[in-house]
């Protein structure tokens, strides 16, 4: 795995707002505060450096305002964008004897605001869209007509999420809530038409914070305060569970929010069946790799009871994570790549490429070798059917952590960290230097940790009932501990904000060569003052949009003023890589309110 900060012109310097690969090809386009949709071509490097980034064309002089998301439909010709001003374009695709250009095919106009978030249906005659104005619109892309409003959101609708299977349709909001809504067809005329009605509103989970005491509720997603405009949240591409973003619990009522991604089981989608806590930022969008691979038979966990991984990216505001469904923990963590949050990211259709796109108006590409991530899964008849899908994902009620327990499991690993926990070190460089990369391995801390869960149940089941009272009160006093371990890992993390900036640290899937960071230290710092002389002066920060609601969110889409950009285009030519950089782990926890 190999990748970097591509520094080019995308935008003009302008904020990337959001970008999506062609889903039969390596063409990647980009949209941004600029009011252009643009389209590049991406190639493998040659060497260890960066993909090779072309730019193709510009579907420009259409939209007067900021582009807010892109989605190509599942067939890849047709292409719709969601801007300011409540403007959802669709664009075709035409071939003609100079090649193949875009043009726009229908105008849709029925949200009165800003559109945040689109997402095509399976088939591609409809889109489920979500705006500022607090409402989802589903379209007919056909008739390009408006066939039902979702105005049940009490604030802007940030992300939404269309099922695979066309059973659901799913939006959240920064109201703090996220909403599941089941199609109900109802026919008129001798015409069956779809209907999406309400089935869930998740917003609150029941938390017990010690035995026998009273359980107490808490807000699941971040509020509106969250410094973002997304929160893209998406469906597996098999439709067996659902990811969502912006989650936000506190283990106690003194302890600072642990922030984390939700995932739901499409067998209950009333609560979350596992989250996997980020670092010390909100996550804001979550992507679906869209192959899915053999299983490497490491599985210990028992989460999910599936055929084969599917792997996908979580990405916060100024780090990437990669999961698979085989092990709860990231197989892949990136950070360091951007100087502002991160807005959207893209898989490849082929998964070789994974791009994410940044306020700081550049975009950063990874690229995987041959089988890195493994061998693709053939599925026999290309589906899998919503009755198949309730019989594979189970989850292990007796294998998840609950949330009183997280403290304990939070403070382990960072006792672990301290004594050097076995890790994969990815350091990278803003400018775009290369990945290095050094060999460890974390298949003893996996016992160690199944061990202590298998342990603690067998202590208990041994228990004689003299015991069990005072094991009750070690439980307790336990767990009280716990809450106030976290607030110290907590606010560790954020003093060392500043250290952990440049630090990429990943989980080893296999063995790879130590790599000589001390050696490669000069080559880095030559590289990236060589590629900032070239680039030259970065000018960012868009205009500041006029009318818009009082919010935290009003100032997200203008980047960097030039005086702090030139402090961190300095910054990054002088500050080296560290030869023993921090070490980092992050263990995704499993609950079950």
């Amino acid at each position: 795995m190999k990748g970097g900060t591509v520094q080019i012109s995308w935008h003009e310097s302008k904020p990337i707002l959001s970008l999506d690969f062609h889903p039969s090809s390596s063409t990647l386009a980009t949209a941004g505060a600029d009011f252009d949709i643009k389209l590049w071509s991406i190639k493998p490097s040659e060497s260890q450096k960066l993909p090779t980034v072309t730019y193709l064309n510009s579907l420009s002089s259409y939209h007067s305002s900021s582009v807010n998301v892109i989605r190509f439909s599942s067939s890849g010709e047709l292409l719709a964008s969601g801007a300011d001003g409540g403007d959802l374009l669709i664009w075709k695709l035409h071939s003609t004897d100079a090649g193949q250009t875009w043009k726009v095919l229908k105008t849709l106009r029925s949200h009165h605001k800003d559109i945040l978030d689109l997402q095509w249906s399976p088939d591609a005659n409809y889109i489920i869209s979500g705006s500022v104005d607090n409402c989802c619109i589903i379209w007919d892309v056909n008739k390009g007509t408006n066939l039902q409003t979702l105005d049940a959101h009490a604030h802007y609708v940030q992300g939404v999420a269309w099922d695979p299977l066309g059973k659901y349709v799913a939006s959240l909001s920064s109201d703090r809530t996220c909403r599941i809504y089941i199609n109900k067809p109802h026919k008129s005329k001798g015409i069956e038409k779809i209907n999406y009605v309400c089935q869930q509103v998740i917003s609150k989970a029941e938390q017990p914070l010690f035995k026998n005491s009273k359980s107490t509720k808490y807000h699941l997603f971040h509020d509106e305060t969250l410094p973002s405009f997304f929160r893209r949240l998406s469906w597996s591409p098999d439709g067996s569970f659902l990811l969502v973003p912006a989650g936000s619990y506190k283990i106690g009522t003194g302890s600072d929010a642990v922030y984390a991604t939700y995932i739901f089981s499409r067998n209950d989608l009333s609560r979350p069946a596992i989250q996997l806590p980020s670092a010390s930022k909100a996550v804001v969008a979550v992507r679906f790799c869209p192959i899915y691979f053999n299983l490497r038979g490491t599985n210990s966990d028992g989460l999910f009871k599936l055929p084969y991984r599917i792997i996908f990216a979580v990405a916060t505001l100024n780090s990437l994570f990669i999961y698979d469904t085989e092990s709860t923990l990231p197989i892949a963590v990136l950070a360091g790549l951007h100087y502002s949050s991160i807005t959207d990211i893209s898989w490849s259709p082929d998964a070789r490429y994974l791009a994410l796109s940044s306020q700081d108006g550049f975009c950063s590409l990874v690229e995987f070798e041959n089988d890195e991530l493994g061998t693709p899964f053939s599925l026999s008849d290309g589906k899998v059917s919503d009755k198949d899908i309730k019989s594979l994902l189970q989850t292990a009620n007796d294998t998840i952590v609950p949330i009183r327990n997280v403290g304990p499991v939070v403070d382990e690993n960072s006792k672990m960290q301290a004594e050097g926990a076995d890790c994969m070190i990815i350091e990278s460089v803003n400018t775009g230097t290369d990945l290095l990369e050094s060999r460890e391995t974390s298949a003893q801390r996996k016992a160690d940790d199944s061990d202590m869960i298998k342990s603690t149940g067998s202590a208990q089941s041994a228990m004689t009932d003299s015991e069990t009272n005072e094991a009750e009160e070690k439980a307790d006093k336990m767990a009280a501990e716990a809450t106030v371990n976290v607030k110290e890992v907590v606010s560790d993390c954020r003093k060392k904000k500043a250290e952990e900036v440049d630090d990429v640290a990943t989980q080893p899937t296999g063995n790879v060569e130590e790599a000589d960071l001390g050696s490669r230290k000069i080559e880095a710092e030559d590289k990236a003052e060589k590629q900032v002389l070239s680039s030259g002066s970065v000018k960012c920060g868009a205009e500041e949009k006029e009318e818009k609601p009082q919010s935290s969110l009003d100032a997200t889409k203008s980047g960097p003023n030039e005086e702090t950009a030139g402090k961190q285009i300095s910054s990054s030519k002088s500050t080296p890589i560290p030869n023993k950089p921090a070490r980092k782990r992050i263990t995704p926890i499993a609950i079950d309110p």
